[in-house]
């Protein structure tokens, strides 16, 4: 016979409240949570955008846009081919929350706003805001990204720039499968890559064959196969193809002046571990009509500038993943006890938070100060720092981004592994940048092309390092050990890799130490400078100020 035990009955139907369980981060102003940024924003030159930060950091910490990125990737982009009755139509289509956060973007200006209101702190300030709004979701920042970068190669052909810019700068978001024609707004893709050589595009065998006149801006019939198109329902796109004179640059509309389909075939959508709101796909040109860009057989110089500006949005997008990373840790860390105490509170804790949030600003810094260079290419020290700074850039952020979601997802635990949490998302995603536009090496070996055609982005370089000097004995040294790598001549490709990481650091450090709160220089400096980061985050030394820096970086939601 089971014994009874009457007080058990009020328990039964409530085995326990939930407690100890911080609440999401959401319904919070991401603008004014972060106090680096605001700092940023103001020094580089972008003050007067200030207003507009803050009533975009609102929309971009409400519930409502928070939701928008985890439908955007759980209901991700399908192809089809064809329509019900066996036509061509190669659609690919999304969940509504993806049109939505395009149309936030391009309201916004994060696709053209430093070219449709140009003046100065105007790429500040859109850094600022691609940086708030890729918090949300990343992944659509790629069409946005291509679309800017588009303006720049655009101008090599002034006919051309003139038909398709005040389309590409429209503040409208117009995702119907339409011609450009009919459309006040248009979105700008690219096609560069190809199977047989992936990065070394001077492989590609797509051929281009003149329909008349050659040369630029006169058209052509593309006839290849790109290995990987990114957000295909563009609806043009910057492609290159192989001419008589060698490798040149067309643009590729999706549909034919006289309203017909372009030839632009979809195969299938890559199927990626993450970025997954965006589509990506393995394309056909089958004649495929467009006009030549730029000079012929100077392909690579033509679209260079579309490169190097989409090599800095994905310094913006991996910097602005490390601040969700940290934010989310830094908030549960705040939020919840354990073994008698805050987590936050805990030293080994707050050595790793805090060191999650040093390299976190360090990028952010970083990246804002080279988006200074962009706004002031008339200077030449800024043209020289920006040609330097963005691949030691792009390759270090980038680079630092997985390990440091996967620690902020370890600080969180088991809740950070699930798919309902933003973690796994961001975990995802921290990889693509690093390969995205060019692999590390690439940028490397960039880094090192551009220091043997034009000695003096060095020479910007260390200029800029030097208005740090004295400031800080170990940058001092620091800075000494860089300039005697660069005297050695001997095998520099073989050491490029050591090289980038030290000119990425260095330049960080030298920032930091003119910029952050004095807690966050002595910690950089000394978690950093000596061991270039190669070692696990929480390894600061001892001694340093950790609750202040941790203080700093949090988004302090009350809860």
């Amino acid at each position: 016979m089971t014994e009874h035990y009457p007080q058990a009955e009020q328990f039964m139907a409530s085995t326990h409240e939930v407690e100890n369980q911080p609440k999401p981060l959401e319904n919070y102003n991401l603008y004014l949570a972060d106090k680096a940024l605001q700092q940023a924003v103001e020094r580089e030159g972008a003050s007067w955008a200030y207003s507009d930060l803050i009533a975009f950091g609102e929309l971009a910490g409400k519930k409502e846009s928070i939701e928008l990125g985890f439908q955007a990737n759980k209901y991700q982009p399908e192809l089809r081919t064809h329509d019900r009755y066996g036509h061509r139509i190669d659609q690919v289509d999304f969940h509504p929350s993806y049109h939505q956060l395009m149309t936030t973007a391009i309201k916004h200006g994060l696709h053209a706003s430093p070219w449709s209101d140009p003046k100065p702190g105007a790429h500040v300030a859109r850094a600022a805001k691609y940086y708030l709004h890729t918090q949300v979701e990343a992944s659509h920042g790629c069409p946005i990204t291509m679309t800017f970068a588009a303006i720049p190669a655009l101008r090599h052909q002034p006919g051309l720039f003139e038909e398709w810019a005040p389309k590409i700068t429209a503040r409208q978001y117009d995702p119907r499968n339409i011609p450009h024609t009919e459309k006040n707004a248009v979105t700008i893709g690219m096609a560069m890559t190809e199977k047989q050589g992936g990065s070394d595009v001077r492989r590609n065998t797509t051929r281009a064959y003149p329909l008349t006149t050659e040369g630029s801006g006169h058209a052509y019939e593309l006839v290849g196969h790109k290995w990987f198109v990114s957000a295909p329902m563009c609806d043009a796109f910057l492609v290159l193809a192989q001419t008589r004179s060698g490798l040149s640059c067309f643009l590729v509309p999706r549909w034919r002046p006289d309203g017909s389909k372009n030839p632009i075939q979809l195969q299938q959508l890559k199927q990626k571990m993450g970025n997954a709101a965006n589509a990506s796909s393995e394309t056909e040109l089958r004649g495929a009509l467009g006009w030549m860009v730029g000079e012929e057989g100077r392909g690579v110089r033509t679209i260079i500038e579309m490169v190097a500006t989409t090599r800095y949005d994905c310094m913006i997008g991996s910097s602005s993943g490390m601040r969700q990373a940290t934010a989310q840790a830094i908030h549960h860390a705040s939020n919840r006890e354990a073994f008698g105490a805050r987590l936050s509170e805990q030293p080994l804790m707050q050595n790793l938070l805090a060191d999650l949030a040093l390299e976190s600003e360090a990028a952010m810094t970083y990246m804002m100060r080279v988006a200074r260079a962009m706004d002031n290419q008339d200077n030449e020290h800024e043209k020289l720092l920006s040609r330097i700074a963005t691949p030691v850039g792009k390759y270090w952020i980038c680079k630092r981004t997985p390990n440091h979601a996967y620690e902020a997802m370890e600080v969180i635990g088991g809740s950070g592994v699930m798919e309902n949490h933003i973690m796994p998302r961001l975990f995802r995603e921290s990889p693509v940048n690093a390969i995205w536009e060019g692999s590390g090496n690439v940028q490397c070996l960039d880094i090192l092309r551009a220091i043997e055609k034009q000695p003096e982005v060095l020479d910007a370089y260390f200029a800029e390092l030097q208005r740090a000097k004295g400031a800080d004995k170990r940058l001092d040294q620091f800075m000494i050990k860089l300039k005697e790598e660069f005297g050695n001549s001997k095998a520099l490709q073989y050491r490029a890799r050591t090289i980038a990481d030290s000119m990425a650091v260095g330049l960080q450090a030298a920032l930091l130490v003119q910029h952050a709160t004095p807690e966050m220089a002595d910690a950089f400096c000394a978690g950093r400078l000596d061991v270039n980061g190669g070692f696990n985050y929480g390894t600061l030394p001892s001694g340093l100020n950790c609750a202040a820096i941790v203080e700093k970086a949090s988004p302090a939601v009350e809860q």
